[in-house]
């Protein structure tokens, strides 16, 4: 004799699928937005380790985050995104003033480019220290999914 499977509920499952992927979506790019928030944060307290009055030598050692004198560096964090949709966002954090790659980078400048800066990074230190907090809010976004 042939046995016989009835399944039911098929319906609300694919509902509860469907609503389980819109949910994961919102999480997904609340989590980005968090994630940029703590980046930038983390950036801007690489800037708070030293700071001088202006036109005093700075106590930055060289490999070190630059010195904070007026805060313009700081204040010009910038967030852009996120930007995209279902499931996958994107978005940027970093520094829109002029000087701050070659804070960053090290290089020539100046005048008939006699001075020479060293390196002072503070983005990459500040973002890689970020990752763990990044990693985490994503984690806790993503276990809302099916709650």
């Amino acid at each position: 004799m042939p046995v016989v499977l009835r399944v039911t509920g098929l319906d609300e499952l694919r509902a509860s699928l469907v609503a389980s992927i819109g949910r994961a979506d919102e999480l997904t790019r609340v989590a980005t937005v968090t994630g940029l928030g703590l980046i930038e944060t983390s950036i801007k307290e690489q800037l708070r380790k030293s700071s001088h009055q202006k036109g005093t030598p700075t106590p930055a050692a060289p490999g070190q985050p630059p010195s904070l004198i007026t805060g313009n560096l700081m204040r010009s964090m910038a967030l852009r995104g996120p930007v995209g949709g279902d499931g996958r966002y994107a978005g940027a954090v970093g520094p829109t003033a002029v000087y701050s790659r070659i804070q960053e980078l090290g290089g020539v400048c100046g005048r008939n480019r006699t001075v020479r800066l060293p390196t002072r990074p503070y983005v990459t230190p500040g973002a890689e220290e970020a990752i763990p907090k990044v990693h985490a809010t994503f984690i806790a976004a993503w276990s809302g999914i099916f709650a």
